[in-house]
């Protein structure tokens, strides 16, 4: 019989986190990126002066930026690029993947790929309970 006090104890199960400073620079770039797709959706693209503009042939800056993003979102680019970081995230947890998953999640998310943006959210988020490889937990 085993006394209480020579019981094995268990180490905590080490998952994915990025560490303070990878949040610091992560959360604002997505903030950002939240920000420009609101600002490219409801100022540019639906904007609808600026659109009829735009298809009666002016040519400037914002229409080109405008014809850029919609010939982007058409394709799902967004979503596809959100779903392609965050199984790669999945697989291989990093910061570099995380991030890239989120700032495409959030123009995703704002430009008209939702379903796989939102599938991508999701699998960040289960990727934060993924367990660390063994060489990060290491560290």
């Amino acid at each position: 019989m085993q006394r209480p006090s020579e019981q094995p104890t268990r180490q905590p199960i080490a998952t994915f986190a990025p560490s303070p400073r990878a949040l610091a620079i992560v959360l604002p770039l997505a903030a950002a990126a939240l920000g420009g797709a609101l600002y490219l959706r409801y100022g540019i693209i639906q904007n609808t002066p600026l659109g009829l503009a735009c298809e009666a042939g002016e040519e400037s800056a914002i229409c080109t930026v405008r014809l850029v993003f919609i010939r982007m979102f058409e394709p799902g680019l967004f979503g596809w690029t959100a779903l392609v970081a965050a199984l790669v995230q999945l697989w291989r947890p990093n910061t570099i993947a995380f991030a890239i998953g989120l700032i495409a999640a959030s123009f995703g998310i704002v430009l008209y790929n939702t379903r796989l943006s939102a599938l991508a959210i999701a699998l960040l988020v289960l990727s934060l309970a993924r367990m660390r490889s063994a060489t990060s937990a290491a560290k």
